[in-house]
């Protein structure tokens, strides 16, 4: 597929940086902002109801919207009710609830009204509360009960200690929960105890800033990207290996290439399997752009597998769907594609789907809160942008026949060629 429009199913007025499904209340939250600059562009969390408006098609609601206040939200991660939000050097943790409420609401603490009228995305753009534009809305809906979101602080806690612009650049819960894990511009990961937030591990990974890190079910690998042009594997905070993608391409200079993003992911119908994927980008920007490559590793001896390339755009961010089956990639020139996790074969592609850099993905899982979200798509993938946009990418199921028609349909071609070769040949049958 190359250029087409994707329609917007949320505007913020701030640029948006991260996007999170939360499965257990359904809830679509993006985040991100203007900064510190004094430039009139607010910094909040917005809290989104995403709903399917026919079989393949979606809407998005406004619920809630959480200011906050100076600080920009670069990346974040969720987990039991639980937002852990990059800002600046720090994670801030937040509890949000959701519930109902009857009638009109109004969040003092925001300044964000929450009546009974709840804007959804329809054909056309308009303005809505607080400022917030979403694709399409021209018409209201109204409703007698309204989604309730309560936000309240935990806890913030110093994430990378730069002395000249400190920056957490990621922030992941463990599978199990159990940990925090983050990674700045220091080149520090470092782990605590989740919800007690007791340091457990603070430690030098990486000779400049720290891309990504992913932990693997059990909590037995942590994998680390620097901008160093490793990939390191740690056990507590020893060094178990680094790993070398150049093993399935060895004709590439080792330095030409850095790792951007790690990755572990699922194999369907296999409970035990385990895959690492991983995305490296050209190191310099040349005339003739070279391809970025997805690596494929396996997640239990950490060796490589496969590598394919992925366009010669730059990657900016990478998501693995929850069935393991397929991989998002944005770019910074505003693409998103979709490659199957398999074969490294690319699926969907929307060249330049947003005005500028892709800065986050998240793919939406099968259900939401017991509802078929996916309706009849194949896979569904949320994916925001420096542009403000949100969009939904997806990829119809295929249609298949019924075997049943299949057959009779061979059936009915078998009896027409005999009628027909008797027709012919009268004394042939």
């Amino acid at each position: 597929m190359g250029k087409k429009r994707v329609p917007d199913v949320y505007r913020a007025p701030f640029p948006l940086y991260c996007v999170k499904v939360d499965p257990d209340t359904g809830l679509v939250i993006v985040a991100g902002g203007g900064g510190a600059s004094k430039t009139g562009i607010k910094n909040a969390v917005h809290f989104l109801d995403l709903q399917l408006a026919g079989e393949y098609q979606y809407s998005a609601t406004l619920l809630h919207s959480h200011d906050t206040d100076t600080r920009a939200t670069m990346n974040m991660a969720v987990s039991n009710g639980v937002i852990a939000a990059g800002q600046d050097g720090t994670c801030c943790l937040m509890r949000f609830k959701q519930g109902t409420q009857k009638g009109a609401h109004k969040d003092a603490g925001n300044g964000v009204q929450q009546a009974n009228a709840r804007r959804r995305t329809g054909k056309g753009d308009g303005v809505g509360q607080d400022g917030v534009t979403a694709a399409g809305g021209d018409t209201s809906v109204m409703k007698d009960e309204t989604a309730q979101i309560s936000v309240t602080g935990l806890a913030e806690i110093q994430s990378d200690t730069n002395p000249q612009d400190p920056l957490q650049k990621v922030v992941r819960f463990s599978p199990d929960q159990s940990l925090l894990l983050t990674g700045g511009t220091d080149g520090h990961v470092r782990i605590w105890e989740f919800p007690s937030l007791k340091k457990l591990y603070d430690f030098k990974a990486h000779g400049g800033e720290i891309e990504d890190l992913d932990m693997s079910p059990g909590n037995k690998h942590l994998v680390t990207v620097g901008r160093d042009f490793a990939c390191s594997v740690w056990s507590g905070t020893q060094l178990a290996t680094g790993l070398n993608w150049h093993e399935t391409m060895p004709h590439i200079p080792e330095k030409m290439y850095r790792y951007l993003a790690c990755r572990f992911g699922r194999v369907e119908d296999q409970k035990d399997a385990l895959r690492l994927y991983t995305v490296q980008i050209p190191h310099k920007r040349e005339k003739k752009r070279p391809p970025c490559y997805l690596t494929r590793w396996d997640g239990k001896s950490l060796l490589p597998m496969l590598t394919g390339p992925c366009g010669t755009e730059v990657i900016s961010c990478l998501a693995v769907s929850d069935s393991g089956t397929f991989l998002g990639l944005g770019t910074v020139t505003g693409s998103v594609a979709v490659y199957i996790a398999f074969s490294l074969q690319r699926l969907y592609y929307v060249q330049e789907s947003h005005g500028i850099v892709v800065t986050d993905l998240a793919f939406l899982p099968d259900s939401l809160k017991g509802k078929n979200i996916k309706g009849n798509n194949e896979m569904a993938l949320l994916s925001v942008a420096v542009d403000s946009r949100c969009q939904v990418h997806s990829v119809a199921n295929p249609r298949y026949f019924p075997i049943w028609l299949v057959l009779f349909l061979c059936g009915l071609m078998v009896v027409g060629v005999v009628l027909f070769l008797h027709y012919l040949f009268p004394g042939f049958i």
